[in-house]
């Protein structure tokens, strides 16, 4: 997908276009380089979210009691869903900051192309983040925020309906939605996904890109009470059939025959999601909204032995080409936009895809030891008193460390299309 708009611009003032093949060794630095340029941009669109997503948490945490309790959920579950679309807002505007102080967009300048606006980035990133967001289950995080907002807004009231043995609603607000109402608002953000995705594909005017995410998000939220009901009401028959139980066996067989199978599940498999994909799904992001991205299969397989089966699957029954989307669609959402995403940055060579990966843990780690760093060097006769001292501190490193991540985005992104454009391969053309 071209981040092009058609439109002959003047050339912008800005970083010139590289002239010489950058190193991938230099992604720190350029990163470093990218985050003092946009400093000031980043850390408002930083600062504006924090303050939109606490203002959200509060909200959801105040909104879920009183009379109408099952309205009142409902609400929670939109102002969830608000939450997340924040998120995508905050992301992309960081990300769409960056890309003035890029020498992939000089480049694009010098050609004639003009800038995109920041409604249009939002617009066409939206669909594909949310099924991003989705596929890598980003959104519990922001369910445990609104959750433990709950808690912490209505600590008092929980402890005392625990002191006398009461039931009490405190941290159900995503939890008690009656199954029922669950269902109905499943179906209607279901018409309304359906309705807003057939608009966005025949090309229509308008923000339609983002009311899908919108309706992608709320569909699933919405559902989840529904899907847990039934999923509960089924599972002693599902655990009972033999195609269940005998996969459970040959799972049970493989941890007792082999020994690193508890290894590579348990130990290994967490840390290469959280260095490898995870960081990968957020250069996806990137790519969007940097304008040079493509989910279509035939666009990882193209030169390859397998375009010759995307062509006989594209040429093949309405029937068969529905079931395998059926079959494929939870891989497909996401390890598809990953892998297309590295066949990107391999076009640059391995050495920056690595850098990338270490700096992305680097800037992780190092976040959570400078904090504890902080706190040591502060000390405190009474730990109590960094709950309200450890917020400003939580949120200098939250940050650093996303200002410097939405950088490295950009610099991985920048390195790759720089390398690629200077062999003659520019990344644009998907």
């Amino acid at each position: 997908m071209s981040g092009s708009t058609g439109v002959m611009a003047p050339p912008a003032s800005g970083p010139a276009p590289a002239r010489r093949m950058p190193s991938p060794y230099s992604l720190p630095l350029h990163a470093l380089r990218l985050a003092g340029k946009c400093a000031l941009p980043l850390i408002l669109w930083f600062a504006a979210g924090e303050a939109a997503r606490y203002a959200l948490l509060y909200g959801a945490s105040e909104v879920a009691y009183g009379e109408w309790r099952q309205v009142r959920l409902v609400l929670v579950m939109t102002l969830l869903t608000f939450i997340v679309l924040a998120a995508m807002i905050v992301t992309t505007g960081m990300l769409h900051a960056l890309r003035g102080a890029l020498w992939e967009m000089r480049a694009r300048a010098g050609e004639g192309v003009a800038d995109e606006p920041f409604f249009r980035t939002l617009d066409r990133v939206a669909p594909a983040f949310a099924v991003l967001y989705l596929a890598w289950g980003f959104q519990t995080e922001d369910a445990r925020d609104v959750y433990q907002m709950d808690m912490f807004h209505h600590l008092d009231e929980q402890m005392t309906a625990s002191f006398f043995g009461e039931s009490s609603d405190v941290g159900r607000g995503l939890t008690d939605l009656d199954w029922r109402v669950s269902l109905g608002a499943m179906v209607v953000t279901f018409a309304l996904k359906t309705l807003f995705a057939k608009a966005l594909e025949k090309g229509k005017g308008g923000f339609f890109g983002f009311l899908a995410a919108f309706s992608e998000f709320a569909f699933v939220f919405y559902g989840l009470n529904a899907t847990v009901a039934f999923a509960d009401a089924r599972s002693e028959w599902v655990e009972h059939r033999s195609v269940v139980a005998g996969t459970e066996e040959v799972v049970t067989a493989a941890k007792e025959s082999l020994p690193v199978w508890d290894a590579i599940t348990g130990d290994y498999w967490p840390l290469f999601i959280d260095a490898v994909a995870v960081p990968l799904a957020w250069l996806t992001v990137a790519m969007l909204v940097f304008g040079a991205y493509s989910d279509e299969t035939r666009v990882l397989v193209k030169g390859t032995r397998l375009e010759k089966g995307v062509d006989r699957l594209e040429s093949s029954h309405d029937l068969t080409q529905k079931s395998f989307d059926r079959l494929t669609g939870g891989f497909r959402d996401r390890w598809l936009p990953l892998a297309n995403s590295l066949r990107l940055v391999f076009r640059s060579g391995f050495p920056l895809f690595g850098m990338m990966c270490l700096c992305y843990v680097a800037l992780s780690v190092g976040g959570a030891y400078a904090q504890r760093a902080v706190v040591a060097l502060v000390g405190s006769r009474e730990e109590w008193v960094w709950v309200y001292q450890g917020v400003p501190l939580v949120f200098l490193r939250e940050m650093v460390v996303t200002v410097l991540t939405m950088a490295l985005l950009a610099a991985t992104y920048d390195l790759a299309a720089t390398r690629a454009r200077l062999r003659g391969r520019p990344l644009n053309d998907v």
